[in-house]
């Protein structure tokens, strides 16, 4: 099933298809060893025609990701 009504942001082609997926994110540094890895099913757009995909974080898990950022900035201050 494609997705209409959308246009591609890279090739602005019309032929997408969502799809659901899960992402492990893995904060990054020295500081993000000691993180536990945040596991995300967002659904992903993907362009049939030059492979561009794109997702959104939902609002729990990016709440999850901005106190870790957050953690980051003041470790390194």
């Amino acid at each position: 099933m494609t997705k209409t009504g959308t246009t591609c942001k890279s090739c602005e082609s019309n032929n997408l298809k969502e799809l659901g997926s899960e992402v492990c994110v893995h904060f990054s540094g020295l500081q993000g060893i000691n993180k536990t890895p945040l596991m995300i099913f967002p659904k992903l757009m993907v362009c049939l025609e030059c492979g561009f995909t794109e997702f959104a974080f939902p609002q729990a898990q990016l709440r999850i990701v901005r106190e870790g950022a957050a953690d980051d900035i003041r470790i390194s201050v």
